[in-house]
């Protein structure tokens, strides 16, 4: 069992930032942010291994997002640039703990991005 807490949602204006943290209860292989709007499905955002130097990027997010991990905290983070109110979602860690598979999940974190 991994437990997975977020931090770092909030309310900002567009064009600002904000940086996301998910803190695990133990390592992982695969660490990943989803990001949920209203009446929308789940999607994928960004993903991260445990080689720091595989990274994967939502075609909507790149360039402008970027994931990165201590994997002494075991923590991963997602560093938002110019945020538009698309962005706004609740985002959702999940990790993999052997594979890439999303085996276990947080509770989420409430991002608004104000026009």
């Amino acid at each position: 069992q991994v437990q997975l807490v977020e931090s770092g949602g909030g309310l900002v204006q567009a064009g600002g930032s904000l940086r996301l943290s998910c803190a695990a209860s133990r390592r992982t292989f695969s660490m990943s942010w989803f990001r949920q709007a209203p009446g929308k499905e789940r999607e994928f955002v960004a993903r991260i291994t445990n080689t720091y130097v595989d990274t994967l990027y939502a075609d909507v997010v790149k360039g402008r997002f970027t994931i990165s991990r201590d994997n002494t905290k075991n923590t991963v983070y997602l560093q938002m640039n110019s945020l538009k109110p698309e962005d706004t979602a609740i985002y959702y860690c999940t990790c993999g703990v052997w594979s890439l598979n999303n085996d276990y999940w947080g509770q989420g974190t409430q991002v608004t991005v104000s026009s």
